[in-house]
């Protein structure tokens, strides 16, 4: 039944039904997490020959030895394995830890702080405040650096084809304080957004009407993680940064985190050769050198670009089922009630879904009430503040398929339960 037409006799029947089938699953003692997006046990097991990969040989092409410090720029053959990941030279790229949030930390305090070497000096230094620019619905560790470091945000429009591009360009142009954006390019978290051709060039020319040491965050967390093998891919941001003379303007970043172990996989890092140079000085204040050995598993582990591509195909067959249960459930109960609408990603770890105005926090309590954890409310937007109280962000990677299943019979029940209330309300 569509909401709007439902009369009041209806509205006051459909919610005695919906309040009876919430109080059977607060009664069902569910105890299910659909909040963060994380790899699950399946999954990680997918790579467990990691552990014993090595079996003492440490032989490497550059013939160090891997077990001492040193090598802060990380391994050769990680930087092969991973730099068309990115799509940048061998020389462009930096492999880190386990923690591409960690690089990311660290590229957002450098240039807060301690600038940008041969290319420029700090943000701080130029007395204004910093400011950033934020697609929404977007990830809220990308929020939590800003918020840490005193960084005011700009929350703009995540349309389908990626930020809208009008509104970006409009603010840098009018505002020099304006020092950098966040960017998920490819499945974005949590839309599954895939960035079109027109706006990743945009985006690349950026750093000629952007104000003084301007820089482009890009987390292509998920560049390889596709359900599908049509799901679409994104454009080198790099590629056309060089076409326009840009290069110094981007940080690109990627990891193994949703590949390997999520907590003992390798990040990396690409940027131009000068803001490599700046950045290995600084990143050279906080350690001597990475673990090379956790690199050189990756390397045996995934061998090369076509290994890798079979690897992620490993995933995708434990993550789409669980995909598919999640919109079949959507679709089946709240398609057509004009309560909600949802994205179907082709690739990523979330499905973003806004239920009506002012009732995003009504449903997650419902749900937490019901035994069913989800993202809190607001979480996808700077400083946790949804202007709309609408978006919700679905992680179904962890729990099983039946699990998957259950929890999102409670969620719709929730999404249509406050739906119905609201409506009640305003007659």
């Amino acid at each position: 039944m569509e909401l709007n037409q439902a009369s009041n006799e209806q509205l006051r029947d459909w919610e005695k039904a919906l309040t009876e089938e919430y109080q059977r699953y607060q009664a069902s003692g569910l105890n299910l997490d659909l909040t963060r997006g994380k790899p699950s046990a399946e999954q990680l097991s997918l790579s467990d020959e990691i552990v014993e990969i090595l079996g003492g040989d440490l032989s490497n092409q550059a013939n160090i030895d891997l077990r001492n410090y040193g090598g802060l720029d990380g391994i050769a053959e990680c930087k092969a394995l991973f730099a068309p990941v990115l799509d940048v030279n061998t020389d462009e790229i930096l492999i880190g830890g386990n923690s591409s949030l960690t690089l990311m930390y660290f590229a957002v305090l450098f240039a807060h702080s301690q600038g940008f070497g041969e290319l420029g000096k700090s943000w701080l230094s130029e007395g204004n405040t910093v400011k950033f620019l934020c697609p929404v619905p977007g990830y809220d560790r990308h929020f939590s650096i800003c918020e840490h470091l005193g960084i005011e945000m700009i929350p703009v429009a995540l349309n389908d084809d990626g930020p809208d591009m009008d509104e970006v360009e409009a603010l840098i142009k009018g505002d020099s304080s304006i020092k950098g954006i966040w960017c998920v390019p490819r499945f974005s978290n949590p839309t599954g957004t895939v960035y079109s051709d027109a706006v990743v060039e945009r985006i690349a020319k950026l750093g000629s009407i952007a104000g003084s040491n301007f820089r482009v965050f890009w987390d292509n967390a998920y560049a390889v993680h596709a359900l599908t093998d049509s799901a679409p891919d994104v454009a080198s941001l790099m590629a056309k940064c060089k076409q326009f003379g840009t290069e110094d303007s981007v940080y690109l970043f990627g990891s193994t985190s949703k590949i390997t172990y999520a907590g003992a996989g390798v990040a990396f890092m690409g940027m131009s050769k000068a803001n490599l140079k700046a950045f290995s000085k600084h990143l050279g204040m906080t350690q001597i050198g990475p673990d090379k050995v956790n690199q050189l598993r990756h390397v045996r582990l995934l061998k090369d670009a076509e290994g890798l591509t079979a690897h992620m195909r490993k995933h995708a067959a434990v993550l789409k089922p669980r995909f598919d249960i999640v919109l079949q459930n959507l679709e089946a109960s709240l398609a057509g009630t004009g309560m909600a609408e949802w994205t179907a990603p082709e690739g990523g770890y979330f499905i973003s879904l806004n239920t009506l105005p002012g009732l995003a926090q009504d449903v997650v309590r419902l749900a937490a009430e019901a035994g069913v954890k989800l993202t809190p409310a607001g979480a996808t937007f700077p400083y946790g503040k949804d202007p709309e109280n609408r978006n919700i962000r679905i992680a179904p990677s962890v729990p099983t398929q039946e699990e998957i299943d259950r929890a999102m019979k409670v969620f719709v029940n929730c999404v249509k339960l406050a739906s119905v209330r609201q409506k009640l309300a305003q007659a």
